[in-house]
This record gives C-alpha cells, structure tokens and sequence, in this order.
C-alpha cells in the first residue's frame, strides 16, 4: 500500500470473496489492495472511513437508452449520467436507437461519442445497431470499439431502426460470429404480436394480452436455433416471460453461448397492481404477473439469468398518455434501479453479495470491461457507498432524469447512496455533482 493516495475504510466491503471489514487502497484510478481494516495507512494517504456504510463496487448498467443526440429532450447524456452517478452506477453502455442518427455507422458513433465526450458524469461505452441493411457496416463499428449489436426480432417503435426478419437475422449474425462479436437481442416474435388482440384504451390487462409471453418464448427458441447453427454468441435483453427460462436452461446446458437479462421492473412491479391509464408502467415486452415473477427471481437465484440492467428508456411525459396502445413504452430507471432492486432481494432473502453479482460484477462481463465489476486489486477504484437499511419514499422532483415520469412513484426503498466514486474521486454526494469526469469506453480487442 506505499504507493496509496486513497484508503477507503468500512466495516462492510463487498469483495468477490464476500462481505467483509476491509480497508481498500486506491492510487492513480485504481485498486492497489483490499487489505485488513485496521491496517497502518500509507504516509500521505487521506482516509475515509465510511463507518457501517457499505462499500460496493459501482454499477455496470449495459443497456441504456441515452437519446442524444436528436431527441435530447427526451433524455440526453448530462441528464443521465447524473442520474446513473446519484444511483451507484459508475459504468453505462449505450443503445444505438432513439437517437438521431442511431449507431448503425463509424459515423454515427463517431457523431454520439462527440456529443458525450464533455457530457459524461461516469464512463460511456456503445452499442452498435444491426439493421436489416448495414451488415457492411457491422465489422468496422466493431473495429471502432462498440461492444457488440443490438436488433429487434420484431418492430422497434422507431422508424429509423427497423427489426431483422429470420434471413435477415441469420446474415447478420454470421457476419457478427466471423469476427467473434456479441449480439443483444429484444426477442419478441412479430407474428405472435400481429396474431395477439390488440384494444386501445386504458385498461392494462388488454395490453398485457397483447404482448404475450409465447411471442417472448418463439423469438428465444428462433435466436437460440440460429445461435446454435452458427456457433454465434448472442444475448436475450429484458426478459419478462418466464416460460422461457427451460428454453434457455436447455440451450445453455447443450453448450449454445447464450446470457440473458432481466429488469428491475419485471423484479419489483407486477401486472396486478399497475392501474388503468398508468403507462408509466408500460415498457415491451410487458411487465408480468406476480407468479412470472417468482419464475425470475428462482432464475437468478440459480444463474439461469445472468444480470440485471435497466433498460432506462425515457420520453417526454406527454408521450404517456392514458392510452396504453398508443403511449410510448419505455420506463426510466438509472437512478432507482439499486434501490428497487435492493428492496426485494432482501425481502426474498438475498443478499448485496447477490446484487453485486447481478448488477456489477456480471454485467461488466458481459461487455468484457475486466477492469470494472468488482473490489479487488487492478480494477478502476468505481464505488458506490450504500446505506442498505436505510429508506427513502421515491419523489419524482427529486429525480436527475430529464423527465421526471417513474413507475416507482411513492414508493418505499430501501438502500440509500451516500456517494458515488469514479476512479478514486467522489462524482455524487448528498445531491451534489462534480463537473463531469466520465471516459469513453470503447472495447478491448
């Protein structure tokens, strides 16, 4: 520890090892050592002793939907990087859609990450977009560093980035498999869709009814053929649909590469207490019964799901209307997603270990950021300080978000973010920001 600048001391670290009194030195952006909590410190070394706070590695969120440029006033990198800092979260990986123009080119990329460069409160990595006719396009976003490729099986909501149909998705995903990239996939089967009642109006059940979880389930069986006939690695976003899980069990038992997320809104919302006109809950594919849920928790619980992210995916409230076909589907998460998340794990008995693995450690996997994730030596010092037994009632106004419209309204949380920590410095204490000290990540070959 002789060359620390930085020690960071609790009674509570979460390391990979568990949960433990530990005090972690830190020195140029980096863990130098998680060593005993009564340690000597270095000569020079400014302490922080957080008390009985507990002291995470920070949040890898891999599924965001930033919106800038070009519908900025639905959310935009200054908004959601505050937001993700004042929840835990330290790392974001970016979609490439509801932007304009979406990250389906070099120069569009090259276009997102100018925008962000000056924007970021915690580090910003890309995903880069297949589209029915960018397959060229595919192996030089690769080059340029995006961390691998969103499609939709089934019609985005956006004009500009339309859904791969199976022969489309098949090109794609051969070109991806050649240069040994990842595909992120929104499984949802169109023709099961097109085939589903479809009401407007307000009442939830009939939009529940019209995204049913077999359209989940035959998308997840297409992907799972198509990765397992070309060798291909591939990613399930969002999973709502329980059903699916024996699939995937299946697949992944038979040696297909497949990972698979989930939501903290799938985890904590339920489709028995969404009212009618509410579509501040409403997101695609839908949130589920109470019985769903439970089958997503026990997947967690024995691995079949691999992490959960938010799937942070705003607009401006008047695109909420109280009719459910027609509003805009999408729920902003970033800066409640810990706290969510938290509240029921602990309920069902899991602990910050868990969530940890969840939300930290096996997201940064995911995208292959070896340097986040996790408390040990050789990682970026990312931290969030959380006071797990300490509670909050969610108020919108209270929100970083741009548009301050949340599911989680009124709602009782526990875990409490006393600060956040980007490379050794504190970017988000009590509501307060430094200027913005995120990097752009882009992937390690």
């Amino acid at each position: 520890m002789s060359d620390a600048e930085l020690v960071l001391r609790s009674t509570r670290v979460v390391t990979p090892e568990g949960s433990r009194p530990a005090a972690v030195a830190v020195a140029d952006g980096r863990i130098t050592a998680v060593l005993a909590y009564d340690a000597d410190l270095p000569p020079g070394a400014r302490l922080e002793d957080l008390g009985d706070d507990v002291l995470l590695p920070g949040l890898v969120d891999t599924h965001v939907h930033v919106n800038d440029p070009g519908r900025t006033h639905w959310e935009g990198f200054w908004t959601a990087t505050r937001a993700a800092a004042a929840g835990g979260i330290t790392t974001l990986v970016d979609m490439p859609l509801n932007s304009l123009p979406p990250t389906t080119t070099v120069d569009h990329l090259r276009t997102k990450q100018r925008v962000a460069a000056d924007k970021a409160h915690v580090d910003v990595g890309f995903w880069g977009g297949a589209l029915p006719d960018n397959v060229k396009d595919l192996r030089p976003l690769h080059d340029a560093g995006v961390f691998g490729f969103k499609a939709f099986l089934s019609p985005s909501g956006v004009e500009e980035f339309p859904h791969l149909d199976q022969e489309r998705l098949a090109h794609s995903l051969a070109e991806i498999a050649g240069f040994g990239g990842l595909l992120v996939v929104h499984a949802e089967d169109p023709h099961h869709l097109d085939a589903a009642p479809r009401r407007g109006g307000p009442r939830y059940a009939d939009f529940l009814a019209s995204r049913p979880r077999g359209a989940e389930d035959s998308a997840i069986a297409a992907l799972i053929d198509q990765a397992r006939r070309l060798d291909a690695r591939v990613h399930v976003l969002h999973l709502s649909s329980g059903d699916a899980l024996p699939l995937i069990a299946a697949a992944r038992a038979e040696g297909v590469r497949i990972t698979v997320e989930t939501c903290p809104h799938y985890l904590t919302l339920t489709a028995e207490e969404v009212p009618d006109g509410a579509s501040e809950f409403k997101c695609c594919p839908p949130i589920r019964e109470s019985a769903n849920q439970d089958l997503l928790w026990q997947a967690l619980a024995d691995g079949t799901i691999d992490c959960v992210v938010t799937d942070h995916s705003p607009s401006t409230a008047d695109l909420k209307t109280d009719d459910f076909a027609t509003a805009w589907g999408g729920i902003s998460g970033l800066q409640l997603s810990l706290a969510a998340v938290w509240t029921e794990a602990r309920r069902r008995g899991h602990g910050l270990e868990d969530v940890v693995r969840w939300m930290s450690t096996r997201t940064a996997a995911l995208v292959g950021l070896d340097h986040k994730g996790a408390i040990e030596a050789g990682r970026d010092a990312d931290f969030a300080v959380l006071a797990p037994d300490d509670t909050f009632t969610v108020d919108p106004a209270a929100l970083q978000h741009r548009n301050r419209v949340t599911a989680y309204a009124g709602r009782t949380l526990y875990g409490v973010v006393r600060s956040t920590w980007l490379r050794g410095e504190r970017i988000a204490a009590d509501g307060e920001f430094t200027a913005p000290k995120g990097r752009l990540l882009t992937r390690t070959p």
